[in-house]
């Protein structure tokens, strides 16, 4: 997993939101053991201190729950992961229509555009959007 940060997002929160990208995507399941501090560090290459912020990141956003002597869990709250997908859906909504309205786009041209891409399937992205 040994990560390029690039993102002017502070480490810590940009390993939170792959964390909650991966429970809403269900590669990571309720009542999971998150890997440990050192072992995350490792495979993200980032100090274990960073990690130990994402973890208590985590629990602030009631996603994870930290049992002790036995390690941090994703959370069994279906209600709070039915939420939390709900929030990161919206925050991608927001943050790319006002990315297109940015540019120019009316709201129109945005929705006849993912209308248009949805329609195309799912390798549209890795074509460029191109249809072959």
């Amino acid at each position: 997993m040994g990560d390029d940060f690039r993102s002017p997002q502070p480490i810590y929160l940009q390993l939170a939101d792959r964390i909650c990208r991966e429970i809403v995507r269900g590669d990571r399941k309720p009542g999971d053991k998150l890997p440990s501090v050192r072992d995350m560090a490792m495979a993200a290459g980032v100090n274990p201190n960073t990690v130990q912020r994402v973890y208590a990141e985590l629990e602030r956003m009631q996603v994870a729950q930290t049992r002790r002597g036995q390690g941090t869990f994703v959370t069994e709250d279906g209600a709070r992961l039915r939420t939390l997908r709900e929030e990161l859906m919206h925050e991608r909504i927001a943050s790319f229509v006002r990315d297109m309205t940015e540019m120019g786009f009316r709201q129109e041209e945005i929705v006849e555009g993912v209308r248009a891409h949805i329609k195309r399937g799912p390798d549209a992205a890795q074509q460029g959007g191109k249809t072959e």
